[in-house]
């Protein structure tokens, strides 16, 4: 049976005698009905003022017991679906980032804007656990998308790195990050082109820093650097890859020992937003 069809009568019928008293006498047995079309709800969410202007009316069945009105009840909170989708606040994310070149050219409203798109998706997602059971979905390549680290103009973010300009001029291609959860390798993959005087072509080249990973707390990674290969492309293809073994501790500047620590604070199927041990936002898309 359907809402529409139901017509009860708002009042007790003609035959209940009321008496001279604010409340009246309800006969053994009966049992009052209401009108439910005096109760529409307006959309699917009603107002805090409308929730206060209904009243809730106790009845009883029975000799001797009266009907009263009662204060009406305190307002309900807001529908879950009140709050944006999971999908949305990463498109609001997606949309904060773009055109930025990875935040090479993000200036501080930028990096503002971006900031606080990714604090609420990371609210909407809650405590990230990448415990053994859900480690495995950090696994795959992932391209960067956004650094608020690449706003110092360095390719190195925070730490120690070329810079990008006419001094040196290196051109950031893709960056990408490929994790296997079984080996615990986890690499940072960035293509470079780099200048050339005329009429020689651009060098073209990727450059895969390789780390190890560890798990250090529910959603914390610690990385080790252990090497840099650089693989050239286009017309210097056929050369052979160049390693560059890690440079002992002792020779490492105090600022860049090789090693760094971030925490993963959203993490799905497609998306993985990342807070470095010195501030870095980094927004992440599976490959």
């Amino acid at each position: 049976m359907s809402m529409a069809s139901l017509n009860f009568p708002l009042h007790p019928p003609p035959s209940l005698t009321h008496s001279s008293s604010t409340s009246c006498s309800i006969p053994k047995g009966f049992v009052p009905c209401y009108n439910i079309h005096a109760l529409k709800l307006k959309g699917h969410l009603q107002t805090s003022q409308s929730r206060r202007s209904l009243l809730v009316v106790k009845s009883a069945v029975g000799e001797g017991r009266e009907a009263s009105v009662v204060d009406p009840p305190p307002s309900t909170p807001d529908f879950p679906w009140d709050a944006p989708s999971k999908s949305t606040l990463k498109f609001n994310l997606l949309s904060a980032v773009s055109g930025l070149n990875r935040g090479l050219a993000a200036n501080e409203d930028d990096l503002q804007k971006a900031d606080t798109a990714a604090k609420a998706l990371e609210a909407a997602g809650g405590v990230v656990d990448l415990s053994v059971e859900n480690i495995d979905k950090l696994q795959g390549r992932w391209k960067l998308i956004y650094s608020s680290a690449f706003s110092s103009r360095t390719l190195g973010g925070s730490r120690p790195g070329p810079p990008t300009g006419r001094l040196l001029p290196i051109t950031l291609g893709q960056v990408f990050q490929r994790i296997d959860v079984l080996s615990k390798d986890f690499d940072n993959i960035v293509e470079l082109q780099l200048g050339a005087p005329w009429p020689l072509p651009p060098l073209e080249a990727t450059a895969t820093l390789a780390h190890k990973f560890e798990l250090i707390g529910s959603s914390k990674i610690k990385i080790k650097f252990e090497k840099t290969t650089v693989k050239t492309l286009g017309n210097f293809s056929q050369l052979p890859p160049l390693e560059l073994p890690r440079i002992p501790d002792a020779l490492r500047p105090s600022s860049n020992r090789g090693s760094g620590e971030f925490e993963v604070t959203f993490l799905d199927s497609d998306t993985r937003i990342t807070r470095g041990d010195k501030g870095e936002l980094r927004v992440f898309v599976i490959a």
